[in-house]
């Protein structure tokens, strides 16, 4: 969460901020809150601090208090008991408050409200010139038998997929050529649960705003995760890091689910948008003077994939009103697409500055003081849109699929699949 006395301090630039984002922020009542939580702190310690006082004298004297001042006591204790009600009701409603109240975005970031305000940062790669048909992934997938649609359909329902035979290892070596490249940069492999419970749901910002983009597990309060940046974020929750152990710096695989509410008629067909998808996440632990540096370092670490996998991409800067509610700044990496004549998202790298620490209180401490953790995530990459790019990239006139240099020994040592 942002820190509210940032907001409460600096009413007209959080306005400004959150006017850019398009989100419709209530100061008044913002305000209200904010005082009435500040006075109802204060009643209650008033009152303590009457007891402790009137207890004090009573105890200094070394005598059971009188009548009228047992009295008094229960007075005082009712009358702290109700204000602390009072106190537990206001913070309740501040928090449920603040939970709402999206980041607010780096000045670097863009002024836009959709996706054509973006800002090119590279390009980088060469987009081939084909002199025959291109195909898609559907039709390159089913000609070569690497994925069946129609039976995950039939086992499941539409938006799952089942891979089979060079397809299944094709997606098993994207997973493990993913892990090695991140390893060797430092990242410690981590392999997750894919369920969390809710309070790791809040700490990341998916709960309590994005609910229904999430499948829940019923009669409890576990969801599957739509990510691993969930527990890979929640790993240090309610703990205080020391400076000397950051940055920390975390891979992990793991199969995302995703109720893609929202997203009627879009990217419904093939392997694009699913219920259920492999991806590679990367997340980082840092301080908060390094974080900008730390969102370069990452976008370059997930982007190296594609250098390696010989696929052209591009990062674009988001603007404003494109960001994630949790992020401060976003680089999305796109991969080109030749049978869409166009780029694709296949990562999003995020800093989040303090705004996911201050949710599941993950704070570092340096030089005696104690501050909040900046944390940063991005994908490294999602599987499944990677398997895409090289399908209809690599795709070779006779049919058959180029693999790449980098990918093969995890692949048999195959030049190609046909």
């Amino acid at each position: 969460m942002v820190d509210p006395n940032f907001i409460f301090e600096n009413k007209e630039l959080v306005e400004r901020k959150y006017l850019e984002k398009g989100y419709d922020f209530d100061f008044e009542n913002f305000s209200k809150l904010y005082l009435a939580r500040k006075k109802a702190i204060q009643d209650v310690e008033e009152l303590k601090k009457k007891q402790n006082e009137f207890n004090k004298k009573i105890t200094n004297q070394k005598r059971k208090p009188t009548n009228s001042e047992l009295s008094k006591i229960r007075e005082l204790s009712e009358r702290a008991k109700k204000k602390e009600q009072i106190r537990k009701k206001i913070e309740n409603s501040y928090k449920e408050t603040l939970l709402e109240y999206p980041n607010i975005q780096d000045d670097s970031v863009p002024i836009g409200s959709s996706p054509k305000d973006n800002k090119i940062v590279r390009t980088v790669g060469n987009i081939k010139k084909y002199d025959f048909k291109i195909l898609g992934h559907v039709e390159i997938g089913k000609k070569l038998g690497l994925f069946d649609l129609e039976m995950a359909a039939k086992i499941v329902g539409t938006r799952f997929n089942l891979y089979k035979g060079l397809g299944a290892k094709l997606e098993r070596a994207l997973i493990n050529f993913m892990l090695d490249v991140h390893s060797e940069k430092g990242y410690e492999e981590i392999f997750p649960p894919f369920i969390c419970n809710e309070k790791s749901f809040v700490g990341t910002g998916n709960l309590p705003k994005f609910e229904d983009d999430l499948f829940k597990i019923e009669g409890t309060n576990y969801y599957l995760i739509p990510t691993a940046e969930v527990p890979l974020t929640n790993m240090h929750a309610d703990e205080i890091l020391s400076i000397n152990d950051l940055p920390k710096k975390y891979v992990a695989y793991s199969a995302c689910f995703r109720s893609e509410a929202g997203s009627y008629g879009k990217d419904v067909k093939g392997l694009m948008r699913q219920h259920q998808f492999n991806k590679i996440e990367l997340v980082k632990f840092v301080d908060e003077l390094s974080s900008t540096d730390e969102l370069e370092s990452l976008t370059n670490d997930a982007s190296e994939i594609l250098d390696k996998l010989e696929l052209p991409y591009r990062i674009v800067t988001l603007c404003s009103g494109d960001m994630s509610f949790s992020s401060a700044k976003t680089y999305d990496i796109e991969v080109w697409l030749p049978s869409e004549n166009q780029y694709r998202e296949i990562s999003s790298c995020s800093n989040f500055c303090s705004f996911q620490a201050r949710r599941a209180n993950i704070r570092y401490k340096s030089n005696n003081k104690t501050k909040f953790i900046h944390t940063l995530n991005g994908s490294g990459l999602a599987v499944g849109r990677t398997l895409i790019a090289i399908l209809e990239n690599h795709q070779q006139e006779d049919g058959s699929i180029g693999i790449p240099k980098a990918l093969r020994s995890y692949m048999n040592n195959l030049s190609e699949i046909s």
